[in-house]
């Protein structure tokens, strides 16, 4: 009888602690299951404000964002914040602190490949695919402008940087390159902008010039979303660029450009509101974001 009533309890008591281990890893699948697929792990984000007064956007790197670190930052929770109802991320953005390269505020992730290293990127050779389920939630209308009802913003980038091999080949004093792909959201449709030669026959170090003179936009109207949700997939490869929107036919762009395009690359995402109006705003919802290479 002692050993039916020793073993007895054991099972009970197993039994008890498989439950609570079931009960814990459902309460864990259903917070996970409460927010965006987007894994920070390889990504910071630049916000609209300079809060610690250094004269630049304030940022926060990946380890700070990643496991849900960004929902502990006072200075984060305003402008890339949760929306547990539809499993979202919303970046929200209005004009005021810019990088130094641009007049227009964001709230944007960029890519790191090395979490700690923003000058380890990847080439066209090398090649990359990002892809994002996203939705214009709310922006301001553009009362300034009569051609256009509302502002607009550029959801996915494509940006180049100058390798530190050609940063120290040519003494150039800064790495910024012109961005080879911008994806706007302009009037419900969605344009890609694409970096292209004004002079097919260009080479050298006249390539790394970023100016109009050398690189110029070439814009293609990749078709309606309005404020639904929708699918973006932009694939690069040596010499090639594949955009895709919801289930379409892709856009291939394969051309001399990229075949000649001399810099290194990231990708960026969220919300670069292009507007210095004051009254301006923006917010755009992230369900899903991934990169791979």
């Amino acid at each position: 009888m002692l050993v039916y009533i020793i073993t007895s309890s054991f099972f009970s008591c197993e039994s008890f602690k498989d439950s609570n281990d079931e009960a814990e890893e459902e309460t864990i699948v259903e917070e996970i299951e409460k927010f965006a697929d987007i894994n920070f792990s390889n990504w910071k984000v630049t916000l609209p404000v300079d809060e610690n007064n250094n004269g630049s956007p304030d940022e926060y790197q990946p380890n700070q964002l990643v496991n849900g670190g960004y929902r502990n930052i006072t200075a984060v929770k305003p402008f890339m914040y949760d929306d547990v109802l539809d499993k979202s991320i919303v970046f929200y953005t209005f004009p005021s602190t810019t990088t130094s390269n641009s007049s227009f505020s964001r709230t944007e992730l960029r890519e790191l490949i090395n979490p700690t290293n923003s000058k380890i990127n990847w080439t066209i050779d090398t090649g990359g695919e990002m892809k994002g389920r996203l939705k214009m939630m709310e922006i301001s209308k553009d009362n300034a402008t009569s051609s256009r009802v509302f502002h607009r913003t550029i959801f996915m980038q494509i940006h180049g940087v100058i390798s530190i091999s050609d940063m120290n080949s040519y003494g150039f004093s800064s790495n910024n390159g012109p961005p080879l792909l911008k994806m706007y959201w302009e009037e419900g449709y969605v344009w890609a902008f694409k970096k292209s030669l004004v002079n097919e026959t260009s080479s050298g170090t006249s390539l790394l010039n970023t100016s109009s003179s050398i690189w110029k936009d070439e814009k293609i109207n990749m078709g309606y979303v309005g404020f639904d949700e929708f699918e973006f997939r932009i694939k690069a490869s040596k010499g090639k660029l594949e955009l895709q929107l919801n289930n379409e036919s892709p856009y291939i762009y394969e051309d001399i450009s990229l075949a000649k395009w001399p810099f290194e690359n990231y990708f960026k995402a969220g919300n670069y509101l292009q507007t210095t109006n004051l009254e301006a705003f923006a917010k755009v919802k992230y369900y899903s974001l991934t990169i791979t290479h």
